[in-house]
């Protein structure tokens, strides 16, 4: 059952369309008790470096401000949340996480789309043979999930290794056994399902299954015309049946304590 939606984007990350409020009326629209906001958030990098895909870290008062003007003025008919996607830079992880917290922000999830650091590494959604970049990129994430400060996973078959499948299988294990022992689920995502995206991928999420992994469906909305796609919705699910892995309604928002 379709209750929540807890990977909403905006225009400030400029890959968006819709205002704040649009996002509101389209989750209302199909029924969602739940919707979280999370647009790429900003990350503090050293020298004047920006990767054209995330919001500027000036916009993040006006974005903390418009998402939480939402959540009361849709109290009792909406469950509005101030949330980020962010990847794990351990190096200014810690910026990250205290300007967040002094905006109000109230959950992240990971959304990891490199390896080592943006600035100078290349994007994990190309096509690579590299298994090397495939174990940093996986054991960055998997260092990520033990900070406890995430709440979910986002498209984590993203990286677009097509080496050695033994190879591939391998890493894909030894994340959804971390994840477990961390106790954070693992997305399946629906902007890359309606795109035809390299993910999510169906060995990815056999793998899941067998390790007994949690599962939880996010639109990655860009638009609010995609929250109400319910047909890409109900790929997902018979794509997910057959494996038999919980799919979870709603997940706890882990603070960043």
């Amino acid at each position: 059952m379709l209750i929540a939606n807890y990977h909403t984007h905006t225009p400030r990350c400029f890959h968006a369309v819709g205002s704040d409020e649009e996002y509101v009326q389209a989750a209302m629209d199909i029924g969602l008790r739940v919707l979280g906001f999370s647009d790429h958030s900003p990350q503090w990098f050293p020298g004047d470096y920006y990767s054209g895909m995330r919001m500027y870290p000036n916009q993040l008062s006006e974005y903390s401000e418009s998402i939480l003007g939402l959540q009361k003025k849709y109290a009792g008919q909406l469950e509005v949340h101030l949330g980020v996607e962010a990847e794990y830079y351990p190096q200014i992880f810690g910026t990250l996480v205290q300007q967040l917290r002094d905006h109000g922000v109230e959950y992240m999830i990971m959304g990891q789309h490199w390896a080592g650091c943006e600035q100078n590494e290349p994007y994990s959604g190309r096509p690579f043979e590299d298994d090397a970049y495939l174990r940093r990129y996986y054991h960055q994430v998997m260092d990520g999930l033990n900070t406890g400060l995430y709440t979910y996973l986002a498209h984590p078959d993203m990286a677009n290794f097509v080496g050695d499948d033994h190879i591939y299988e391998q890493y894909i294990r030894a994340l959804c056994r971390e994840a477990n022992s961390c106790g954070i689920p693992l997305e399946f995502n629906l902007l890359g399902l309606g795109d035809g995206r390299h993910y999510p991928r169906l060995r990815f999420w056999q793998i899941a299954a067998e390790e007994n992994c949690r599962c939880i469906i996010g639109f990655d909305a860009h638009s609010p015309q995609a929250l109400k796609n319910m047909d890409v919705y109900h790929r997902a699910t018979e794509i997910l049946s057959p494996l038999g892995i919980e799919i979870l309604d709603t997940v706890p928002l882990r603070p960043l304590k």
